[in-house]
This record gives C-alpha cells, structure tokens and sequence, in this order.
C-alpha cells in the first residue's frame, strides 16, 4: 500500500495530544504541575487541531467529508464522536482551570475524566486501522503500540513544559519513566507481529491475469525483508529503546538541565521512530488477496 502521510501525521499527532493531556490530568491529580496545566492544555489542544486538519489532506473531496459518517460502526465517525468528547472535556478542563484560585488545579473527576477519554480516543483512532483483510494491521498489539506513543510522548512533554514553568520536576519524573518502558515494550511486540505477518500470505506458483498481464504478483516476503531495516533500527532502536534511555538519564540527572537535555532527546526520537513505525505499517498493509 502507498504512503499516507495526511494519516501518518494525524495519527502521531493525535496521539501526542491525547499523551499530553492525560500526562497534565496526572499531574492534577497529583497536585502538581500547577503552573504548567495551562500551557500544557493550550500544547495538547495546538496538537489535535493540527492532526485534524492533516487528516483532510488524506480525502480527495474533502468537502465530502460527511458523506462518511452514515454509520456509528465506521472508522470515522467513531473517530469523530471520540474528538468531539476530548474536545469538550479540554474546554470543561480550561473553565475549571481559569475559575480555580491559583489557575492550576481541577476537581479530581474530571482529571480522571480527561485521563480516560485520552486512553478512549487513542484506541478507537488506532482501532479504526485495525482490518483482517490485512494481516499487518489486524492486531491488537497495534491498538497497544498506538497507546504506547501517547505515554512516551505526553510525559515527556509535560515534563518539558513544567522545566520551562518553574514546576517541581519529581512528580513527572516516575510517569515518564514507566510511559517510556511501556511504549518500548509495546513497539517490541508489534514489530514481531509485524515482522512475522508474511506468514499470512499463500505462496502462488503460476499466475496469470488477462486484465493486468503485466502486473506482477505482491511479493509479501520481499516488502517484509526490505522494510526490516527501518522497522527494527527506526521504531524499535530509535523510537522506542532511545527514549526509554533518554528518560532515565533525565530521571537519574534529577534536574532541569538534564530534562531539558534528554527530555527533547525523548520527544524527537519517540517521534521519530512512530513516523518510521507508521510508515512500515502502510507498506505491509497489503491485502489477503494475494493478487490485489
């Protein structure tokens, strides 16, 4: 399958945006990171904007967009319901915020709220991919890689935002750390299950089709072998055991210098390594059909 990129950036960015909102969520419910939770706020709902208007760079006739939400059970139009809910929840979320006496703190049900839906609009986004006509994107481990970014990303993030805000860096520092060994376990698991869904494919020996004569078969082996590469040293080595690293060394630093440092060096090799991730994912999206 080609490239999508319109999708590629949505998704990554949708997940940062989910990521960082529940990592500011967190905080609240912590007591701390008071003087990040506004900025953080403004960050995530920047992100989701942006991811929204890259996914209508995917439709030729975007103006008829509509026309795919006919059915509560399509992709989209779960995905829509599921933006439509954060989105709300991030305006309670700034309400609440500006009408606190120190313009940081929210009731702890709506933390847990903004918690929740940002774990809810990452699955269903991701669930949206999920097809058993394409053995590369019919697992669950997708739907977990996806969850994965948003807890490397959002953490780390938050945690740049608090250094920059003058914020006690401490309550961040255990949450980023477990988001990151929880993205790299993630992106482990699914790069196997990527690397061995060419078992899905039928081995064809003789072809022929009179409507496309010169249109060779899909070689699954041979984009499965080519894309190792990228798969293993780009979202697994870059995306997921860099970050992993780079939060440590800011936890065991303990300071802003040292998040400042590794906390950017997690965010842009998390990012990194999703887009590498997105990108195999499109390549090994080809059909079940072997002659497709």
């Amino acid at each position: 399958m080609e490239l999508q990129w319109p999708l590629i950036i949505f998704t990554t960015l949708v997940a940062w945006s989910a990521g960082l909102f529940g990592a500011q969520a967190v905080m609240a419910l912590r007591g701390a990171g008071k003087k990040a939770q506004l900025p953080a706020l403004i960050c995530s709902v920047a992100l989701l904007a942006v991811g929204g208007i890259a996914v209508f760079f995917h439709l030729e006739h975007w103006e008829r967009i509509f026309n795919g939400f006919g059915h509560i059970t399509s992709g989209i139009t779960q995905e829509l319901i599921a933006i439509v809910v954060v989105v709300i929840v991030m305006v309670a979320y700034f309400v609440l915020l500006r009408k606190s006496d120190d313009g940081g703190t929210v009731p702890k049900w709506l933390a847990m709220v903004a918690i929740a839906m940002s774990v809810v609009l990452v699955a269903v986004m991701a669930h949206s991919y999920t097809m058993a006509a394409r053995p590369a994107w019919d697992s669950l481990l997708w739907l977990a890689y996806v969850v994965g970014n948003a807890c490397v990303l959002g953490p780390a993030t938050m945690s740049i935002i608090m250094v920059a805000r003058g914020d006690d860096l401490a309550p961040v520092e255990l949450p980023a750390l477990a988001g990151a060994a929880a993205n790299a376990v993630a992106a482990v698991a699914f790069a196997v299950f990527l690397q061995m869904s060419g078992s899905a494919f039928a081995q064809v020996g003789n072809y022929f089709d009179p409507t496309q004569p010169t249109k060779a078969m899909a070689d699954a082996a041979g984009v499965i072998a080519g894309q190792a590469p990228l798969l293993w040293m780009g979202a697994v080595v870059v995306g997921a055991l860099v970050p992993l690293v780079a939060v440590f060394m800011a936890k065991r630093k303990g300071d802003a210098s040292g998040w400042k440092l590794w906390g950017v060096a997690a965010i842009a090799a998390a990012l990194a390594g999703a887009v590498c991730l997105r990108v195999v994912f499109y390549e090994r999206g080809m059909c079940v059909f072997i002659f497709s």
